[in-house]
This record gives C-alpha cells, structure tokens and sequence, in this order.
C-alpha cells in the first residue's frame, strides 16, 4: 500500500475537487476534513471517500458551490436546506451560525436536510469544543442506507446513524463518536475493498445468518449490519431508531423509508450546542470535566492494559504517528485515485 504524509494527500484530494469543479475554498475543507479522518484512525471517512463523491458530483447527486439555504430561524434555532452541497462544507457553515448564536443564548440547534455525507461527527465536536462549548450531534442516511435490521430481522430498516457527544475539559476534549451499529458501513467497505473478511459478528447474510463476507452488503442477496450490542442489540437498535426520528424528523428531511434508494448518499443532521457559562458556569463546568477525566484514567489498570483510555484518546494517539508516519492507503483505493487522476489530469503526489 503506498502512505502518504498528511499535507501531501490534503493537496492531492484538494486538487482532484477543483478539477471536478469544486471551488477551491469548499474543496479545502472537504479535503482536510477527510484526510483528519485517516489521520485519527477513521479509513472509513478519510479519503476512500474521494472516489465516491467524485462520482456524486458527476451524476448530479451533489452539487458544488451551492448556498446554504435557511428554511427557518429563530434567535437559537437555524433550519437549513443543504441543496445537496458538499456536507462537510454545509455542516461547517450552519455549526458557525449555532457557535455565534449559543455565545449569548446558551443553547443553539441547527438542522441540515438534503445534504451530502457530512463525514466524521467528532470534527465538529473537537471544534465546539475548542471554543468552550459542548456538542450534540447526530445522522441519518435521509430515508437511504438501510442496511441494519432491527433484532431477528433479515432486512435492513435504518441506516447505521451515528452519535457523537464532546465536552472540553481544560486539557483534551472528550468526544464520543460512534455509529448505532456494531461497525460502520464505511469500515464494512474498507474491507470489500481490499477484499478481505471482516470480523465475526458484524454481518447477517440475507438469510439472517452469520457471515464474515463484506459483499453482502454491497451484491445481491443482500444482507445486514448488525446493531451494536451484542445479546442487548435491541439497545443499539432502539438509539439509532430514535437518532432517526430525531435527525430525519426535525429536519423535514426523511427517515427511513421504503422507497428511498438502498445505498445512501447523504445525510439529515442535528446540531445541538451548549455554553456552559449559561448553566452552572464555565468554571465550575470545566472543573467537573476535568476532575471526571482525571478521575476515570487514574483508575487501577487491569493485568496486561498500560493506561486507561477515554473518548477521543484512540484518535489523538494515532493523529501524533500517522502525522508522523505517514497514512496508508489500501491498494484498492489508491487504484481508485489514480484513476480519477488520469481522468481530471490531475498530478499524483
């Protein structure tokens, strides 16, 4: 697999953006946003996604350059329509409204219909965070990518809707960021890719049996993403249900539903952001952060386990190497990029 240093795969992607037509303001923030993803660990959201919205934009499913369009707003609610722009971009945009707004108000939600995949939840979590504030965010797939079943099911109801929590402390952040099913559909692609099992567990073929085989998600007879939760996936099941009813509902996008395409492109989000000098204070707030997270790593470690991890530690230990060591990426998607190289005559790094 060839690796790539962080700076030198951020242009690369940049470059391929603009060429599709991106402006190249947009395209800065798509790129960099999917290449911190890898940087933290995340190959499901890094740039394994430049092919895909590449073909996005050259089938008219997303649009470059649109305006963010606000359906509704109250001094702490924005509701926006997306126009199928670039998700990270429009997600950007509508989390500055919330922040300007939730510095005098205390609590600001914001939602996105008919947006393109908004990408790694934890960026914006990190970045309300390094302002002060804490985040609330959460996904669907707009009505698509029903690809996980409810418990005893053979066929896929909801999307895999992700959760992301973050508060500061006065060190780093804690940011929980995860989707409702046992893997995210991305890492289920990563492994298609580079055509390998993934492990036990994960997916149900279309008979409702267990199997290791990434296809089934993506080759008819399809199969399912299973819920997160083991012999409690009801659990996991009953989050991304309601994640659905939140982000689909409150949007005036979709939740899931029949007729909605199988794979999905997009997403219908909520925001929700609080200051919380506006509760029981900044100070006092940050104090009980920090005490919690101190507390909870000083905990006595098992045999075998170095050190206690919290939410977020996982992606800052691998950022400090993968900036260092480079990131790599699997011969399937590199194949992929350079094929869409060829096609924009765009340079490879």
């Amino acid at each position: 697999m060839p690796t790539l240093l962080a700076e030198p795969l951020c242009s690369f992607a940049r470059s391929l953006f603009v060429a599709a037509g991106v402006p190249a303001d947009d395209a800065d923030v798509v790129a960099r946003h999917l290449v911190d993803a890898n940087l933290c660990g995340h190959d499901s959201h890094g740039v394994m996604r430049v092919p895909q919205y590449l073909q996005f934009l050259k089938d008219g499913k997303f649009r470059a350059g649109v305006p963010l369009d606000i359906l509704n707003e109250t001094p702490a609610v924005v509701a926006a329509d997306a126009n199928w722009g670039l998700g990270q971009v429009q997600s950007h945009r509508l989390l500055g409204m919330l922040l300007e707004k939730v510095s005098s108000l205390g609590v600001a939600s914001g939602t996105l219909r008919n947006s393109g995949h908004v990408g790694r939840l934890g960026e914006y979590a990190e970045l309300a965070a390094a302002r002060g504030f804490a985040l609330i965010a959460c996904v669907n797939s707009h009505g698509a990518g029903r690809r996980v079943a409810p418990p005893g099911g053979r066929e896929g109801r909801i999307s895999t809707n992700p959760i992301c929590l973050g508060v500061p402390t006065d060190a780093e952040p804690v940011v929980l960021d995860f989707g409702t099913s046992v893997a995210a559909e991305g890492k289920v692609r990563v492994h298609y890719q580079k055509k390998e099992s993934v492990p036990p567990g994960w997916l149900l073929d279309a008979t409702g049996q267990p199997t290791t085989n990434p296809a089934v998600l993506y080759e008819e007879p399809r199969g399912t993403l299973l819920p997160f939760g083991g012999s409690q996936a009801y659990k996991g099941f009953g989050l991304g249900l309601l994640i659905d009813l939140f982000a689909g509902g409150l949007s005036g996008g979709s939740c899931s539903h029949p007729d909605a395409p199988l794979a999905g492109i997009g997403n219908a989000l909520l925001f929700i952001v609080l200051n919380p000098e506006h509760f029981g204070g900044r100070e006092r707030f940050l104090e009980s952060t920090t005490g919690l997270a101190g507390f909870v790593r000083s905990c006595p470690t098992a045999a075998g386990v170095e050190r206690i991890l919290l939410p977020g530690d996982p992606e800052r230990a691998m950022k400090a190497r993968r900036l260092v060591d480079g990131i790599a990426i699997p011969d399937g998607t590199w194949t992929m990029l350079v094929k869409e190289a060829e096609l924009l005559n765009v340079v490879l790094p």
